[in-house]
């Protein structure tokens, strides 16, 4: 974004920072195992801008998870601040921040979270369907999703016969369908092999630089960080790198 200043017959155009899609600052989580407590987050500050693609990655017990529920705003902080599009999430009822969510924000699983009955093609289909949306309007963007996945061939096929690659191309295909304009995606590739997960990576990376949506995705593979443009290294409930990688 660009501002003219005026002085003097003169126009001066500057760039002003656009706001960040998701603001995270002094952000804490705690939660109570047994007789203990977690301290999952610890005085995160984070801040996401529109159009990104961001890895979150460390080891288990990191705390990614827990982050990345802070982004998606399926959970809220102990203290500190989240903001998405500007709007506290704090500030926001439980039938608010559900309706955010939903209007705003696509879910990418680890274990694809596909209804096994449906075929690829409705199970895109299901998240506008419950929407509202005609069956006619939704199978036509369902099938150009999956086309763009490369899964054109395998509209009628039902989870149980795809591979795992094939099951999470579809999940990200269900994600987007919606036109979110944030996919979350936690550990999408810890149940594919090597190469399957370096394709799903390559593919949100396509995705992302093709539709402009921000996507942010966890994961304890490093290797995975050589197809993102930038990638925050958690340990402990801190951010420990924020760094940027491949372009």
């Amino acid at each position: 974004m660009t501002a003219l200043l005026h002085g003097e017959g003169v126009e001066t155009s500057v760039a002003v920072p656009a706001k960040p899609l998701v603001a995270i600052s002094g952000l804490h989580r705690s939660f109570s195992l047994g007789h203990t407590t977690v301290k999952a987050l610890r005085g995160v500050d984070l801040k996401i801008h529109a159009g990104e693609m961001l890895a979150v990655w460390g080891p288990s017990g990191s705390g990614k998870s827990t982050l990345m529920n802070m982004i998606g705003l399926i959970d809220r902080p102990d203290t500190g601040n989240v903001c998405f599009k500007g709007i506290e999430v704090l500030a926001l009822s439980d039938d608010e921040l559900s309706d955010c969510r939903s209007r705003n924000i696509g879910f990418v699983f680890q274990s694809f979270n596909l209804v096994p009955v449906l075929t690829a093609l409705e199970n895109v289909m299901l998240p506008l369907q419950l929407q509202g949306v005609g069956a006619q309007v939704a199978r036509a963007k369902a099938q150009g999703l999956l086309d763009a996945v490369g899964l054109g061939a395998h509209l009628n096929h039902r989870p149980d016969r795809m591979s795992g690659g094939q099951r999470q191309r579809t999940a990200i295909a269900r994600a987007l369908v919606a036109d979110p304009e944030l996919v979350i995606a936690d550990e999408p590739t810890a149940n594919l092999d090597s190469e399957s997960s370096q394709n799903v990576i390559s593919l949100m990376r396509e995705l992302n630089r093709d539709t402009g949506t921000t996507f942010v995705f966890s994961t304890h593979d490093q290797r995975l960080l050589d197809h993102v443009p930038r990638a925050v290294q958690l340990r402990d409930g801190i951010i420990e790198h924020d760094q940027e990688c491949a372009q």
